[in-house]
């Protein structure tokens, strides 16, 4: 009785995924990044270990010497030196692995002997430079025993049958996995064949601990070796501050043109046609009433059409309907609107005035986009408070496709709404798939 045959079926998806892991796996020990991550390995390890023993020697002598101020200057130097060495380190993994780590602040001493001592004790890269020695040179004695070690075996196991050596040299990884008697000539005729396929998988499987020996420095190096959260946050306020400020310099340029080349030239104009009145008021012997009249008339116009452009300048820096709150603020707009729009409010304090006019400005900038752009047949306002941040939240069932850009000027637009939320330490969200609904959330501390 013959026994049917049992077949395993495997799917495309799992043969093509088998395929591209083998691949990956044959060409991984030849690739550049790999020789670059072992060379990394090795030189940052030596670098390390040198630059661990000067700063611990130094600190030592300058230990040593506290009692006076050649100790305190000794130690300065140290952390100086370690600031360097991370600084060589950093370049290092910039060259080596392509990782751009964002560059500290730069040491600022203070003038004059003491105010340099006193920088340099006080320079929290400097002691952050040291922390990320000492653990370096941790991790380089483990990525020796691990990483290191299986390169270094499987040039051992590959060069040892060709030498005329018998047994190769092993430690780490190989020695703890290998059984010694796999590598020992006990095992007969086949002993260097063995061996010298043992040195083949090797190679295969050396660059895999290194990666993750190097995954490690890298997640150091970011967290130590780049500017640490107040440096961060302050490069965050200054970046805020300097969109702020362009943007603030873009609105007084805008207004200078705006009563420049509309306001002053209908006031102008209006100057104008009152002295051709005086002119012909002047001479009652030739004077022409319906000349007179159409001239008025045309001052009268122009003197209404430059209110109404003073008008909507104040109303541009500053609405007036957010005299009466934010809820009538938007309600305001949500009624002006072309898109028919829905508000809901739910406040229960009322947001300081910078914040209020921020809201209201993203509002009616969103509301302006989707009447222009999205085609949308409806959209909502949502106005809530979470503890003490304002959140607005606009939707619009139009086309989709929005999405923040750096192009074009940065105070106007998405771009710009994303500078004024960010001045103020806000967040803003867009999800706009194709084909919609667009929806944008604006968070703004109540108070800032």
């Amino acid at each position: 009785m013959m026994e049917s045959a049992k077949w395993i079926v495997v799917s495309d998806e799992l043969e093509v995924r088998l395929r591209h892991i083998a691949r990956t796996v044959a060409r991984t020990p030849f690739t550049r990044r790999t020789g670059q991550e072992l060379l990394f390995l090795v030189v940052g390890s030596a670098l390390a270990a040198a630059g661990l023993a000067f700063v611990l020697f130094t600190m030592a002598a300058g230990v040593v010497l506290i009692v006076t101020f050649l100790g305190l200057a000794i130690i300065g130097l140290s952390l100086r030196g370690a600031r360097r060495i991370g600084n060589v380190q950093r370049h290092m993994a910039r060259v080596l692995l392509d990782e751009r780590i964002e560059e500290p602040g730069l040491f600022a001493p203070r003038p004059g002997f003491l105010g340099w001592i006193q920088s340099a004790l006080r320079d929290r890269t400097a002691w952050r430079s040291v922390a990320y020695l000492a653990l370096k040179v941790l991790l380089a004695f483990l990525g020796i025993l691990t990483a290191f070690s299986v390169w270094f075996d499987a040039v051992s196991c590959l060069v040892t049958p060709w030498g005329g050596g018998e047994q190769p040299a092993v430690f780490g990884l190989p020695r703890v996995f290998l059984p010694a008697r796999l590598l020992s000539p006990e095992i007969g005729g086949f002993h260097r064949v063995a061996v010298f396929i043992i040195g083949v998988v090797l190679v295969f499987v050396a660059p895999w601990p290194t990666r993750v020996v190097v995954t490690v420095d890298r997640l150091l190096m970011r967290a130590l070796l780049g500017p640490d959260a107040v440096s961060i946050r302050v490069r965050s306020l200054e970046h805020a501050r300097a969109q702020t400020v362009d943007a603030s310099a873009a609105t007084l340029r805008r207004i200078e043109r705006d009563l420049h080349d509309g306001t002053q030239a209908q006031l102008v104009a209006l100057a104008m046609r009152l002295g051709m009145v005086k002119e012909k008021l002047a001479d009652p012997d030739h004077l022409d009433l319906d000349q007179v009249v159409e001239l008025v008339n045309d001052a009268h116009r122009g003197a209404k059409e430059a209110i109404v452009e003073l008008r909507d300048l104040a109303r541009g820096i500053h609405p007036p309907a957010l005299d009466v709150g934010l809820e009538g603020a938007l309600s305001t707009l949500a009624a002006r609107s072309t898109v028919p729009t829905d508000l809901t409010v739910a406040l229960g304090d009322r947001p300081t005035p910078a914040i209020e006019s921020i809201a209201y400005f993203c509002v009616a900038e969103l509301l302006a986009n989707v009447a222009q752009h999205a085609r949308a047949s409806r959209a909502s306002i949502r106005c809530t408070q979470h503890g003490g941040w304002l959140r607005l939240v606009v939707r619009d069932d139009g086309t989709g496709g929005a999405q923040l850009s750096d192009l074009g000027s940065s105070s106007s637009g998405l771009s710009g709404l994303r500078d004024r939320v960010h001045a103020v330490d806000g967040r803003i969200e867009i999800v706009s798939p194709v084909q919609g609904p667009t929806v944008v959330t604006v968070d703004l501390p109540l108070h800032a």
